[in-house]
């Protein structure tokens, strides 16, 4: 994509998708991968504006040389295709081998009374967090795009169901923003994506990666507001049937000036996240100009 506008959907129709789910049961995911590597990801590197953007994050963000950066393009498609298999796979019932560094943190939050905020960011393949980081202490809200495809949000629903993990959709009437409050009413658990903006238009710029870089205000608001503990989660592939889940604690001053709170807890976001990318450069699936 060329701008900000993000489509949030899955591609492919209904049938492609049933039918990857039941390719992905029976299949070993590594010939998916080659096969993809080999004939799909050239393919859309050669007409998406997907590899000019990325290219350009590893020349400018990351400071490689131009076949260094080059190559790692490539790279990141093929994760990207590896981690969009993986979904597949995991609802055609797969399993993944899954190691979490800070579980504790995740925890220790799930057994108090009060809810807490739980930021993710479109690195990596953060959904898996979602069938791994659960409480039996308190329910688990996802906050998530309304537009996606039907055939994803069926099978996220089969994934959870007898969990205790519910699903928020995001919706042009902001009928969700009634359901955040319920669930934090509650004392519910609440994940947010914090590194894209779309309903509400209020960002904040931050120095990312070297550069000035819009922000949504909403989830840092979210937190703020009620002063609420938050936790950054990211969760990154380490291999073709692993994954490292990262639960980091956000901390900021909760007796401070509101305005100051939120920059504080934005601060410690983008701190978490540039960390997370200097280990997994090549995990970055923002497909637009994210420093325009």
């Amino acid at each position: 994509m060329a701008d900000k506008e993000w489509a949030g959907t899955t591609f492919g129709n209904r049938w492609m998708h049933k039918w990857l789910i039941r390719l992905t049961g029976w299949m070993d995911v590594r010939i998916l991968y080659a096969f993809t590597s080999l004939f799909i990801v050239p393919t859309t590197m050669l007409v998406n504006k997907s590899s000019k953007i990325i290219y350009s994050y590893f020349r400018e963000r990351h400071g490689y040389g131009v076949w260094r950066a080059a190559w790692s393009t490539y790279v990141n498609h093929c994760l990207f295709s590896q981690v969009v298999i993986d979904r597949f796979a995991m609802y055609a019932g797969k399993k993944f081998h899954i190691e979490t560094e800070g579980y504790d943190n995740f925890l220790q939050l799930a057994r108090q009374k009060e809810g807490f905020i739980q930021l993710s960011s479109h690195i990596g393949n953060y959904e898996i967090a979602g069938y791994t980081l659960v409480a039996e202490e308190k329910p688990f809200n996802a906050l998530v795009f309304f537009g996606e495809k039907e055939t994803v949000m069926e099978s996220r629903k089969h994934m959870f169901a007898g969990t205790n993990i519910k699903m928020i959709p995001v919706s042009e009437d902001m009928s969700h923003l009634f359901a955040i409050n319920q669930v934090l009413d509650n004392g519910e658990t609440l994940s947010m994506p914090a590194d894209r903006i779309f309903g509400s238009q209020k960002s904040v710029s931050v120095s990312f990666l070297g550069a000035p870089a819009e922000f949504p205000l909403g989830p840092f608001i979210v937190a703020t507001m009620r002063g609420l503990d938050a936790l950054a989660v990211n969760v990154m592939k380490t291999s073709s049937k692993g994954y490292k889940i990262y639960v980091t604690p956000l901390s900021y001053n909760k007796e401070a000036p509101r305005k100051q709170q939120i920059a504080e807890l934005v601060q410690s976001y983008v701190q978490e996240l540039e960390r997370m990318l200097k280990i997994y450069p090549a995990q970055w699936y923002n497909f637009f100009d994210f420093w325009k």
